[in-house]
C-alpha cells in the first residue's frame, strides 16, 4: 500500500476512483482529483506547502512534487500527464499537458494548456510557457507552435492509456 502520510495536521486528499502504486508516497496538503493514477516511486510532498492535482492527472514513475516553503504551491490542471522521472518543484501546469519523461520544473514556473515541454528539458523559475506550444532545451525555449486541438487529442489519448493501466492494477 501507498505511503499516506499527515504531516503538519494536513492529510493527502483523493478523489474518486485514484490509483496509488504500493511504493508511492504522499504527505502533507495534498489534493488528488477523480481518475488520477501516481505510479511506482512518485513523490508528492505537501510537507511545505500545498499541492493540489486536478482530474485525470497521471504522475508517473520516479517524479517527485515539492515547493518551497511559504513561498510557492503546485497547481495541476486537468488531462496532465507528468512522465516519468520528472521534477516540479513550486510549479502552476495548466488544463492538456504533457511533461516528457526527465524534464523538471522550477519555481513560479507556468506552463499554459494545450503544451508540451519536450523529455529532458529545464523550465527555470518563473518561466511563462505559451499555451499551444512545444518548450525544449536546457533552459527550456520555445521550439514551435501546436494547434490546441492537436495537443489536447494527443494528451488526452495518454491520460486515458493510463487510466486503462491503473484499471489492470485494481483488477489484480
Amino acid at each position: 500500500m501507498a505511503l499516506i502520510k499527515t504531516v503538519r495536521g494536513f492529510t493527502p486528499q483523493f478523489g474518486e476512483n485514484v490509483y496509488l502504486s504500493e511504493n508511492a508516497t504522499v504527505v502533507g496538503d495534498v489534493v488528488v482529483g477523480n481518475d488520477c493514477s501516481i505510479w511506482f516511486n512518485a513523490v508528492l510532498r505537501g510537507d511545505v506547502n500545498s499541492i493540489r492535482i486536478g482530474n485525470k492527472v497521471n504522475i508517473q514513475d520516479g517524479s517527485v512534487l515539492h515547493t518551497l516553503y511559504e513561498k510557492s504551491t503546485i497547481e495541476i490542471g486537468d488531462n496532465v500527464s507528468i512522465g516519468h522521472n520528472v521534477c516540479i518543484h513550486g510549479a502552476k501546469i495548466e488544463d492538456n499537458v504533457l511533461v516528457g519523461i526527465g524534464a523538471t520544473i522550477l519555481d513560479h514556473a507556468v506552463i499554459g494548456s494545450n503544451s508540451i515541454i519536450a523529455a529532458n528539458s529545464l523550465v527555470l523559475t518563473g518561466t511563462i510557457v505559451e499555451p499551444n506550444s512545444v518548450y525544449a532545451g536546457v533552459p527550456a525555449k520555445k521550439v514551435k507552435d501546436i494547434e490546441p486541438e492537436q495537443s489536447k487529442e494527443m494528451v488526452q489519448k495518454i491520460a486515458n492509456n493510463y487510466l486503462m493501466y491503473a484499471s489492470w492494477y485494481k483488477e489484480e
